[in-house]
Order: C-alpha cells, then structure tokens, then sequence
C-alpha cells in the first residue's frame, strides 16, 4: 500500500465544493491531511466540508474569486496564517464550449483568468514558501482537451495545453529545492455537470472511450494523491487518466 505521507500535512485544494474537487478533498482527508478547500461557491463549499469533517478541525473553507488576483493573494494570506501549506492541487476551471467564430474576446479573457492566470499567481505564491522550506507538492488538472484539438475547445483547450507547459516551467524552476510539479489530464468524469448534457450526449461520448466509460472523480483523485504523496522522483509529468482516449 502506498504510503502517502499526506497525515499531518496540509494541501490547498482549488475548485473544491462539488466534482473532482469534491473527491480531492475527500481523498486528501482520508490520508490524513488538513485542507484549505478554496472555491466561489461557499454554500456548496461549508456543506462539504460539514460532511467530510463534521468536527471542523481538519478542513477550512475559503470562497475566493479566481478571477481577481487580489482574492487569490488575500485567501493565500489567510490560508498560509492557518497553516503552511504542502501540497497546492489546482483543480478550479472555467468550462466552456465555443469554437474559434463563436468565442467572444471577454469569455476567452474570463477562461485564461481562472484556468491558466490563476494557476500561475498562486503557485507562485505558495512555490516561494515551499522552495524556502524544501519540501512540496503541486499537482495541476490538466486535461486531455489540452493535449487533442476539439472544435469546440478553442479557450478551454487552449488553456489547458498552456497549463501544461506551465507545470513543467515550474518543476524545472524547482526541482532542485525539494518540490515536485505535475499534473493529471483526466478525459470525462462522471460528475453531475458531465450528467447535465443529457443521456443521448453522454453515450456518444463514452462510445469514443475504449474502455467504455467515463471515469469516477474519484479515480483520478487517486492520481492526484498519489503525485501529492511523498514521492521524490517524478517531476514535470503529465498523467493521462483518460480510459484510452489519448494513448502515448
């Protein structure tokens, strides 16, 4: 059994109230981990957090703006008075389903702000701290949208592709001090806004998975841990959790 090394740590986790947010927070609790659990839904966000530590004592809510640099600073600031933080899993993403005549200017700005901008101001602020200390963990979701051009995913694809060359701009910036980069690319996971396209567009879908399904958040929340985990020697990755959609 993998021994994670998460008991005792703390890791912030973006985009956490619901989906594979949601499992991230779960995972990470049962390995023993404090959590920051940053999302703009703070109703959702409060009522996960009473569900999966109902004593309040190891999970703390935060609802942030992704989309202003001065809420990701000011949440930052609040976390890290609570508790350095050792693990940081980006996960929050802006969704968005345009090709390149429909996108306007403003939703392309909105989707880099919170998939690829964010990503970068506040791993750089939580990177300094880790690369003082000498020990870290960043995990980024990716996705294979990013690594396979879609008609429809001229933001969101792009953002991602973008976000994967930024995971492995930061893991060679510090590789040397301790703290690992990654990321996981999942394909579809199996989560209510995944369910809201309907059942005749969900089965198109999974038809083009050659395992023939659609991941659990949990499974690539398993992922996500396990680059979280003590584990030294990989860094700058990508993990494809995608059913065979993208094989490489």
């Amino acid at each position: 059994m993998l021994d994670t090394g998460l008991a005792g740590r703390t890791a912030l986790i973006t985009g956490s109230a619901q989906g594979l947010g949601a499992a991230l927070v779960r995972a990470c609790h049962a390995e023993g981990a404090q959590v920051a659990a940053l999302d703009i839904d703070d109703g959702a966000n409060r009522s996960l957090a009473a569900e999966v530590d109902p004593d309040g004592e190891r999970i703390r809510t935060l609802r942030v703006d992704l989309r202003d640099p001065d809420a990701i600073a000011a949440a930052y600031d609040e976390v890290r008075a609570w508790r350095p933080v050792d693990v940081l899993i980006n996960n929050a993403a802006r969704p968005l389903a345009r090709t390149l005549w429909e996108i306007t200017a403003e939703e392309w700005d909105e989707v880099f702000a919170v998939n690829l901008r964010a990503v970068f101001l506040l791993t750089r602020a939580v990177a300094a701290d880790m690369r003082d200390r000498g020990y870290g963990r960043i995990v980024n979701v990716a996705s294979v949208a990013g690594q396979t051009p879609r008609p429809t995913g001229a933001a969101y694809g792009t953002s991602k592709a973008g976000l994967i060359a930024l995971t492995r701009v930061f893991a060679a910036e510090l590789a040397a001090h301790g703290v690992t980069v990654n990321a996981v690319a999942p394909a579809m996971i199996d989560t209510p806004m995944v369910r809201s396209i309907g059942p005749g567009a969900l089965a198109d879908l999974t038809a083009q998975v050659p395992m023939g399904r659609i991941a659990t958040p949990e499974e690539v929340a398993r992922v996500a841990v396990f680059l979280a985990s003590r584990q030294t020697f990989v860094t700058g990755a990508t993990y494809d959790v995608n059913g065979g959609v993208l094989m490489r």
